[in-house]
């Protein structure tokens, strides 16, 4: 990997790479990285899924991401469309956004403990650990506020992407641009928001064969 902003040098590993910047947190909430793959035209998946519009090297990016998260946030969709198992971090937990609960609870993800479910207070009843916030909607700070965690990393889709970034609680966007042109209706980073007008800095931006990383960090007014 190459570091191409601040300091280029070449032969940076990804784990330079993750440790470039210090993730302070508000006592009230953690902090929130948003960590997803986009072609070149925006889309975020080909035939539905991330997987092919990724790497090794976006895939180790992620991984060393998701290593210094306490918290992985994803959404019901994502999780059915990736497959997603049990973390290989121990004692981390996958915190999964559903409206209804109408996942595959039978899943290692669920049976080993890992799996969380985040609902609004009136969803059914589940039979597995869960976290509730909200009437009719699922409350992202008020589920962000129960985790007791001090960095939590969200893996999409584009619908949490936008309600994350709708109620401004994205203070970190990592995103690796796929050198494809991927074409087709799939859905772009945030999908779904209202105009948001939110303003982000530039961190760090790397590349390995034509793949380029970045990273934002949100600018909020002191």
């Amino acid at each position: 990997m190459r570091r191409l902003w601040p300091n280029p040098v070449d032969g940076v590993t990804v784990e330079q790479a993750v440790d470039h910047e210090r993730r302070p947190h508000d006592p009230g909430r953690p902090w929130l990285m948003v960590c997803m793959v986009a072609s070149l035209d925006g889309s975020t998946v080909v035939d539905g899924r991330s997987g092919a519009l990724s790497h090794p090297v976006d895939a180790a990016h992620m991984g060393a991401l998701r290593a210094r998260a306490d918290v992985v946030l994803v959404g019901a969709g994502t999780v059915r469309a990736e497959r997603y198992g049990p973390p290989r971090r121990s004692g981390q937990r996958i915190v999964v956004v559903s409206r209804r609960g109408d996942l595959d609870l039978t899943t290692p993800l669920f049976t080993s403990g890992a799996g969380v479910l985040a609902l609004h207070l009136d969803a059914p009843p589940v039979p597995v650990a869960s976290i509730r916030a909200g009437l009719g909607h699922v409350d992202l700070a008020g589920v962000l506020a129960q985790l007791h965690a001090d960095v939590v990393q969200a893996e999409g889709g584009p619908s949490l992407n936008a309600a994350l970034a709708q109620a401004d609680l994205i203070d970190e966007l990592n995103i690796t641009v796929a050198p494809w042109m991927a074409g087709g209706d799939g859905p772009r980073l945030v999908d779904g928001a209202p105009p948001l007008g939110h303003r982000l800095r530039l961190s760090q931006v790397a590349e390995h064969e034509d793949f380029v990383f970045m990273r934002w960090l949100r600018l909020r007014a002191t």
